[in-house]
């Protein structure tokens, strides 16, 4: 048991109940909109600047501090000093992060930070180990869990040599550790590189050891198919390993542009019983508890899911979670606060997550058949946006309109219209 559940009941959460997000991004809002609903309290959300769109919401309590911008030690500073004024005031925090970075500190950190928060993440040796892609293929290989065929090679070795005409094009190149390789910023930096031939991948492993990146890349075979041959699915585990809730969709457009490519942005409830029993097997051998964010994608060649990673935290698309009905704020409170029995939930439903105007459906779905599926939703308001909330500000609903909106843009210049495409 926990200092915060001898601390606490489930009578005093509205009273005492503090949520703290690092960084100001959809995901803090999200479970700041949950937290809200569940429990009616405001979730601090800490942030180097300020996100409009969350800052003037009266879900949060924003609170900008340089500190989340100046590395490892300057955030525990702050950490220490934030939970020694929420303990004084008799509050109980949670407190969750939005990128892997924030994993990786709150996990490495979690002893420490345990003595003012329950920190909802894994202990760091496991967290560490699963999010080397290399040895993720390792477990998924042990478990019979499809992959695709992958390759790597260590940038921190002067010796290592790529011989990159000895490989078939086109593949796919990317950082096995994503935590370190987000805090880097270089000339040509991309979050994945799709490369089409032997002297791009040359360039591409040159480019990161280079730019001082010091662990693997993970060169991969390309599975052909456009964005809605992915899968999403988010698992919640007990402190056993036992997944207790599960949620996930087909991916039916993910974002195109450089510094956000693959972050998923229209999502259609799917539920595939092939890759909910994967990852079950995965969370129970490897003990996982807390929200897992599994990346899948369809291979038509042999009609198999092939698994890519898991993300060690709750994705920024988590929110499609609660709109099949489990409250992810909930979910965190009942595990590490109440340490209350979770029952087993599949949490689908019919409601489509999107980030994305209808406009960017009719333009960027090269699929004729999944677009009007996916367009039909929209006409019969079976959809939701999560900044989405009627309760919000004025200001707050501006902003997330203007970023609603900025989506139609964004996906002209780096999608354009495949409709016009085909047509030629």
């Amino acid at each position: 048991m926990t200092a915060h559940s001898r601390t606490i009941s489930a009578s005093e959460l509205s009273d005492r109940l503090a949520p703290v997000a690092l960084g100001g991004e959809i995901m803090s809002y999200s479970f700041a909109r949950c937290f809200y609903e569940a429990y009616g309290v405001k979730t601090i959300v800490v942030s180097a600047v300020d996100v409009r769109v969350t800052s003037s919401s009266r879900l949060t309590d924003y609170r900008v501090v340089p500190a989340m911008g100046e590395g490892e030690d300057a955030i525990m500073d702050y950490l220490r000093h934030l939970g020694a004024e929420l303990a004084a005031a008799g509050k109980v925090p949670i407190i969750f992060g939005s990128a892997d970075w924030h994993a990786r500190i709150l996990s490495s950190h979690k002893e420490e930070l345990s003595q003012w928060f329950a920190v909802p993440y894994n202990d760091f040796e496991l967290l560490d180990e699963i999010t080397q892609k290399e040895r993720f293929y390792e477990i998924c290989e042990e478990l019979g869990i499809d992959y695709p065929r992958t390759w790597t090679f260590d940038c921190a070795d002067p010796n290592v040599e790529i011989d990159a005409a000895a490989f078939t094009y086109p593949l796919i190149a990317k950082p096995s550790n994503s935590a370190r390789y987000d805090l880097m910023d270089f000339p040509g930096k991309e979050k994945v590189y799709e490369v089409k031939s032997a002297e791009e991948l040359t360039r591409v492993f040159d480019l990161l050891r280079g730019a001082g990146y010091d662990r693997e890349l993970v060169v991969q075979d390309f599975i052909p198919g456009d964005d809605a041959a992915i899968r999403s699915l988010t698992t919640f585990s007990d402190a056993t390993g036992e997944v207790r809730v599960v949620s996930g969709g087909r991916v039916v457009l993910q974002d195109h542009s450089p510094a956000r490519i693959g972050n998923p942005m229209c999502i259609l409830p799917e539920r595939v019983e092939p890759i909910i029993e994967a990852a079950k097997r995965f969370c129970a051998h490897v003990g996982y508890r807390g929200f897992g964010n599994f990346d899948i994608k369809y291979d038509a060649r042999d009609g198999k899911y092939k698994f890519f990673e898991i993300n060690t935290r709750p994705g920024r698309n988590t929110y499609y979670v609660a709109q099949g009905g489990a409250n992810i704020a909930k979910l965190l409170v009942d595990e590490y606060i109440l340490e209350a029995k979770i029952p087993y939930q599949e949490a689908y439903g019919d409601v489509l997550y999107t980030c994305v105007p209808a406009r960017v459906i009719e333009r960027s779905v090269p699929d004729p058949a999944l677009r009007e599926q996916v367009l039909a939703m929209y006409r019969a308001h079976k959809t939701d946006y999560p900044y989405d909330w009627r309760g919000d500000t004025l200001a707050h609903k501006l902003w997330a309109w203007v970023t609603y909106l900025h989506q139609i843009e964004k996906f002209k210049r780096y999608v354009g219209d495949v409709r016009r495409e085909d047509a030629r």
